[in-house]
């Protein structure tokens, strides 16, 4: 079993700046991709940035140049580093963990609890 701690969310003013940390521990032998995810009230969970392995990353156009997605492989961890917040960040941010699995299955896919980012106008 495979469990995600995150921290690092918080309330902060427009054009701050938060940074959200998730562990991953528990019975891993390697992880895939990272990533982060979050979901705003009444709407759908989105990608936020998401990181391979080898370091390839991805984000949602919305927070290109803003968000930075990191992670350290010794750790199993995966970093979200958010300047110049704006009111719309505001959401529950998780972290998500893909693992090798045996076939069938191919892959594991781990969710964090959640960590609240509100951005105050």
């Amino acid at each position: 079993q495979v469990q995600l701690v995150e921290s690092g969310g918080g309330l902060v003013q427009a054009g701050g700046s938060l940074r959200l940390s998730c562990a991953a521990s528990g019975s891993i032998f390697s992880v895939k991709g990272m990533g982060w995810y979050r979901q705003a009230p009444g709407k759908q969970r989105e990608m936020v940035a998401t990181i391979t392995k080898g370091g390839r990353t991805n984000y949602s156009d919305s927070v290109k140049g803003r968000f930075t997605i990191s992670r350290d492989n010794a750790k199993n961890a995966v970093y979200l580093q958010m300047d110049s917040l704006k009111p719309d960040d505001t959401a529950v941010y998780s972290c998500n963990v893909i693992t090798p699995a045996p076939p069938p299955i191919y892959e594991y896919d781990y969710w964090g609890q959640g960590t609240q980012v509100t951005v105050s106008s």
